[in-house]
C-alpha cells in the first residue's frame, strides 16, 4: 500500500493538551484542588485516549503495508468510532466485529452509523462467539469470517503494547500536575500506560465504567506485555459504573449537565460523567487528604 501524502499531517507529534483548575465549592471544602487535563482537544476527531492509543498502532499499520485495519467493540463503543475516522482521515479501509449479531438486521444506531458513514465496514458476531476472541483459533476464525485475515488488528479498546506506550506520554506530561490524577476505564489501557509515564510519589486512581470487577488482572497483563512488570503505582475505584456500560441514568444525566453549567466544559458520558461523579463522591468521603491535588484526565468529548 502507498503511504498515504497526509499521514505525517495526521499523526505528527501534537502538543501537551491543556491544564485546567476548576473552582468548586464541592472540592474546596475538603481542602482538594481539581485541575483537568483536557486531553478531548488533543485531535479534533481521534480526542483523548483514543488518540494516544490509536497513533502508534496507526503508524506500525502504515508502515508496516498492511491493506486495513480490523478491530473490535459494541454497539456504541467510542473505539469503533475512532478507528472508522482514522480510517477515513489515512485513506486506509477498517473493519470493525461487532459484539451482538441481533443487531445485524436493525437499523444502525448513532454511533454504529457514524461508523458506516466514515468508511467502517461492520461484522457482526454473536455475544457467546465474541466472548472468546481472545481464543487464537476462534479469533482467527472470526477474522476469516470478516475478511480481514490480512488486516493489522487492534484490540478491542485498542489496549495492546503499543497503546500503553502512548499512554505513558500522557503520564510523562503530568509530572508534577497533580497527586493523584484520575481516568476512567474500559479496557485498562489507559490507566496501565498512565501509571507508567507518572513520576515517582504520583498515583493513577481509575474509575471503571463496566460491572465486573476484571480490571485489575487485566491491566498486570497489560503491563506485563508492555513493560516487562508492574509499571507505577495505580488502583482502582469500583461502584461507579451506575448500571454498566452505556448506562446513564437519570441522576448521572443531571449531575453531568450540572458540571457543564458550572465550568464550561462538555461532559461526556458514558467515560467522563462517571469519572467526575466518582472523584466528587470520593472527595465528601475523604478518600483524598487536605491539600491533594486531583487531577482528572478528559479522554473524551460527547
Amino acid at each position: 500500500m502507498n503511504r498515504p501524502a497526509h499521514l505525517d499531517l495526521l499523526l505528527q507529534p501534537r502538543p501537551p493538551s491543556a491544564l485546567q483548575e476548576l473552582r468548586d465549592e464541592r472540592f474546596e471544602r475538603y481542602g482538594v484542588r481539581l485541575v483537568v487535563k483536557r486531553d478531548d482537544l488533543v485531535h479534533p476527531e481521534l480526542p483523548g485516549n483514543k488518540w494516544r492509543k490509536l497513533a502508534p498502532n496507526l503508524r506500525a499499520a502504515v508502515g508496516g503495508g498492511f491493506p486495513a485495519l480490523v478491530t473490535f467493540g459494541g454497539a456504541y463503543s467510542n473505539h469503533l468510532r475512532a478507528t472508522a475516522a482514522a480510517g477515513r482521515l489515512l485513506g486506509l479501509a477498517t473493519v470493525g466485529i461487532v459484539r451482538g449479531d441481533e443487531l445485524a438486521g436493525r437499523p444502525l444506531n448513532d454511533s454504529l452509523g457514524r461508523c458506516a458513514a466514515d468508511g467502517m465496514r461492520l461484522h457482526f458476531v454473536s455475544r457467546a462467539e465474541y466472548r472468546r476472541k481472545s481464543d487464537p483459533e476462534v479469533l482467527a476464525r472470526l477474522l476469516a469470517q470478516a475478511g480481514a485475515g490480512a488486516a493489522y488488528p487492534v484490540p478491542e479498546g485498542g489496549s495492546n503494547a503499543l497503546a500503553l506506550q502512548g499512554c505513558a506520554e500522557l503520564g510523562r506530561e503530568l509530572h508534577g500536575a497533580g497527586d493523584v490524577v484520575a481516568v476512567a476505564c474500559g479496557t485498562g489501557g489507559t490507566l496501565a500506560g498512565l501509571a507508567a509515564g507518572l513520576a515517582p510519589g504520583q498515583r493513577a486512581l481509575g474509575v471503571p465504567v463496566l460491572a465486573g470487577g476484571f480490571l485489575t488482572e487485566e491491566i498486570r497483563s497489560l503491563q506485563r506485555a508492555a513493560f516487562g512488570g508492574p509499571a507505577g503505582e495505580w488502583s482502582l475505584a469500583e461502584g461507579f459504573h451506575h448500571g454498566g456500560y452505556a448506562r446513564v441514568p437519570a441522576e448521572l444525566e443531571a449531575f453531568a449537565a450540572d458540571f457543564e453549567a458550572r465550568h464550561g466544559i462538555p461532559v461526556e458520558r458514558i467515560y467522563v460523567a462517571k469519572l467526575l461523579w466518582a472523584l466528587t463522591d470520593l472527595t465528601a468521603s475523604g478518600a483524598f487528604p487536605r491539600g491533594t491535588t486531583l487531577t482528572a484526565v478528559i479522554t473524551g468529548h460527547p
